[in-house]
């Protein structure tokens, strides 16, 4: 495991949404060292500071750096997981040829989907 300094991000997500309060839940299982910080896109200046309008923080989450990098959708929660597994392979991987396209898939049918999804909620379908 890396020390308590070693890769973080922190991650924009919907409040309003319960899969993405769900999702978040687990991943705050999953970092155990604090790695992952997460502001909810309701809170005031949080699109502002991830450079993002509302409308793009409601399509999907969104994860920054501390350098300033961001990633979106599959890569945010690839990049989230890095920082809370402690190891960048998830980001390594999701980089692979195919992977990428595999995984932006994925996340796009379950962002269009999560109301129909456990832990969704009628505010998800109103995206």
């Amino acid at each position: 495991m890396l020390p308590r300094s070693g890769y973080r991000v922190e991650l924009l997500y919907d409040a309003d949404c319960g899969f993405c309060m769900r999702a978040l839940a687990v991943l705050r299982r999953i970092d155990r060292h604090g790695r992952v910080s997460a502001r909810a896109l309701q809170e005031p200046g949080a699109c502002e500071y991830f450079g993002v309008d509302e409308q793009q923080a409601l399509a999907a989450a969104w994860a920054r750096e501390p350098d300033g990098r961001r990633h979106r959708g599959a890569g945010a929660l690839n990049a989230a997981l890095s920082a809370a597994v402690g190891t960048r392979l998830p980001l390594w991987v999701y980089r692979l040829p195919g992977i990428r396209a595999a995984q932006d898939a994925g996340y796009r049918w379950v962002a269009d989907n999560r109301h129909r999804l456990p832990g969704g909620s009628a505010a998800c379908s109103a995206r």
